[in-house]
């Protein structure tokens, strides 16, 4: 190295460290957020969250249209053939659930099936709601067909149509249908741990 490029990277290095000296960060205003302490209120948020994950979901929503027509895939478009809620949330006459819907999947026709195949009561209308408001709908006794917290609960864990989800079967094509992002076996832990600790809904 000749003197001229001794020189420059010696000045360099002198500037740096003269900036360094007087340089002060600057504070910013993160805070950090405070953990809270009960553990119940705690597990229960995130059981509830973990439980919404799956009523928001396809595999239940499509049930519980803000209409009076099922709904169908992943889009949740209308159901074909022009299908509506009729009488006892169980179709037409002419067009009933369970024309097609049998007490399991056909794996042959694509179409879905579980005991008691029906709409929810149009009471229980979820679509276009959040999780809270559905929530809020679901512990609701004048929406919830006068439902108590424990039957609710069984009702989630117990009944085959709503375990359904998790067995949806294929598609027309053949296709195996998408499960909820959160498996069986969570979710039944879940909202065990949701309304044994309360069944509060969380604000946000």
């Amino acid at each position: 190295m000749n003197s001229k490029k001794y020189v420059l990277v010696l000045f360099l290095l002198m500037v740096g460290l003269v900036l360094a000296s007087v340089y002060t960060p600057t504070e910013t205003n993160y805070e950090p957020v405070p953990v809270n302490e009960d553990k119940n209120i705690s597990a229960s948020d995130v059981a509830f969250h973990k439980m919404m994950d799956v009523l928001t979901h396809p595999r239940c929503l499509n049930c519980h249209p803000s209409d009076n027509v099922p709904k169908q895939g992943e889009d949740s478009h209308p159901h074909q053939f022009d299908i509506a809620r009729g009488e006892s949330d169980k179709g037409f006459e002419a067009t009933k659930c369970a024309t097609c819907h049998q007490s399991e999947n056909n794996p042959y026709s694509g179409a879905p099936g579980a005991p008691h195949w029906s709409l929810a009561p149009h009471s229980m209308r979820w679509q276009g709601l959040n999780r809270f408001e559905i929530a809020k709908s679901m512990m609701d006794t004048e929406r919830n067909g006068d439902r108590s917290p424990e039957e609710i609960k069984k009702h989630l864990i117990e009944d085959d149509l709503v375990l359904w989800a998790w067995e949806p079967g294929t598609n027309i094509k053949g296709e195996p249908r998408k499960l909820p992002p959160v498996s069986k076996k969570e979710f039944i832990s879940a909202v065990e741990v949701w309304f044994e600790s309360g069944h509060n809904i969380p604000s946000k």
